[in-house]
């Protein structure tokens, strides 16, 4: 869990948002989108969110 946390922080992320989406979205994205899961990828989808 501390690795987990401290990723997200070294992508500066909220830890707790990103845990909270990545928890409500696992179950209904396909395992060939997984990585977008991931706090790098995660950080990157949220600032073309933000942009748009």
């Amino acid at each position: 869990m501390y690795s987990l946390i401290g990723t997200a922080k070294l992508n500066d992320i909220d830890p707790q948002a990103w845990l909270a989406d990545v928890i409500a979205r696992i179950s209904d994205i396909p395992v060939s989108r997984l990585h977008e899961l991931l706090p790098w990828e995660w950080n990157a989808a949220a600032l073309q969110v933000k942009a748009a």
